[in-house]
């Protein structure tokens, strides 16, 4: 059978979609087939690389991309998950969803201040949010096979 897909969405696809991408791969790969994207593609925020590298995650070597490349070549997905936060909503991309769209708002990494250490401990606890979100989405899933 075939396994859903999943799309996981932001601004610049360097951080929050990057991280919720990853987790979903880790904590359900077995059950979804998962990418992200985002609509004005960035860098892969550094901080963020170090930090899922804490967890055995390693997107240091890995490119952001555009939704609007996903669009150009018809690709859709069964879910498609938007983890912009409630100030960049507006801005988040919309991009088609076979079965359900999903709006997850995390603060947005970039915005994290003070010391490297500071902005580490903030971007953590983004981090860990997203995996207990991703976590709840993959375990309700995999006890229904669909997620309301």
């Amino acid at each position: 059978m075939k396994k859903p897909t999943v799309l996981a969405i932001c601004i610049h696809n360097s951080a929050r979609s990057q991280m919720a991408e990853e987790y979903i791969r880790k904590l359900g790969g077995d059950l979804f087939d998962v990418e992200s994207a985002g609509i004005e593609p960035g860098e892969i925020n550094p901080l963020v690389a170090r930090l899922l590298l804490e967890e055995d995650i390693d997107i240091t070597a890995k490119m952001t991309r555009s939704v609007f490349d996903l669009h150009r070549q018809g690709r859709s997905f069964d879910y498609v998950i938007a983890v912009c936060d409630p100030e960049a909503q507006e801005r988040c991309p919309i991009f088609p969803a076979e079965k359900r769209r999903l709006h997850w708002p995390f603060p947005d990494p970039s915005r994290a201040s003070g010391s490297e250490e500071e902005r580490l401990a903030r971007i953590r606890e983004i981090r860990d949010q997203i995996r207990a979100r991703v976590s709840e989405f993959v375990e309700v899933y995999r006890l229904t096979g669909r997620v309301e």
